[in-house]
């Protein structure tokens, strides 16, 4: 089903189809379901919703905003350039508003310790490294690096991001202090420049998030492109757990 759909028509999709059924995934903190959905021409979709009423309260993160944080994490790597965040959109569902991202098949046996071995993943998940350090996220854990069969890496579960006080859990640490390719510097130096321009592309960003969010983003944007470093961990708990 999902397999088919050309990706820059997914937020649409995910917009406009109807939900047909839920299962609920028993395996999560919170409550999360795999959605089945009907666009209007018959054609199906699976897709996982993150209801607001489903989360479960954090003393750290405001109660309610952890579905805005995984849009918002979405609209960032679209800002960027970097397509690997599955399209997610804001949703009103069967339990009520919430987050709604594309289901990416994929290998459900590979994690990120396995795919760090791998020479030509390991781009991709030094550039999640660089994604989780300007969202802030504070729980990538290894089973949240999915492979597809075309052997692209999604990154996925981005509810504690984007904190105004520095969090950084991650386990993506095998790269820290090496330079950061100008590139990449170049993408994060232009998404930070249309957010704190309020530029059309950033507005979606912008909203989700509170001012200080977006603030505290800018300055971690401008941290890296000083040091243009990889992160390195920090006397915090700097890994999530567990760690798959």
């Amino acid at each position: 089903m999902t397999r088919s759909i050309d990706m820059a028509g997914a937020e649409a999709l995910l917009l406009e189809a109807e939900f047909e059924d839920l299962k609920l995934l028993w395996s999560s903190s919170n409550y999360v379901y795999l959605a089945r959905l009907c666009a209007g021409d018959g054609q199906e979709i699976a897709a996982v919703y993150k209801p607001e009423s489903g989360e479960t309260p954090l003393w750290d993160f405001p109660t309610g905003t952890l579905y805005a944080r995984e849009v918002a994490a979405y609209q960032l790597a679209q800002l960027l350039g970097w397509s690997f965040v599955p399209p997610t959109v804001v949703r009103d569902g069967p339990q009520g508003i919430g987050s709604l991202q594309l289901y990416v098949p994929h290998d459900q046996s590979s994690h990120f310790f396995e795919q760090r071995d791998d020479p030509e993943l390991v781009p991709q998940l030094q550039r999640m490294a660089v994604f989780d350090f300007v969202a802030n996220n504070a729980d990538r854990k290894g089973g949240h690096c999915l492979l597809d069969e075309q052997g692209r890496v999604w990154g996925i579960d981005h509810g504690l991001c984007f904190h105004r006080e520095y969090k950084l859990r991650t386990v993506i640490w095998d790269w820290a202090e090496q330079p950061i390719s100008d590139e990449w510097l170049g993408d994060v130096e232009r998404a930070a420049t249309a957010v704190a321009g309020d530029d059309e592309e950033a507005e979606a960003f912008n909203t989700l998030l509170s001012p200080d969010e977006v603030g505290a983003f800018l300055g971690r944007a401008d941290r890296l492109l000083r040091t243009r470093a990889m992160p390195t961990p920090g006397p915090h708990r700097s890994y999530p757990w567990p760690l798959v």
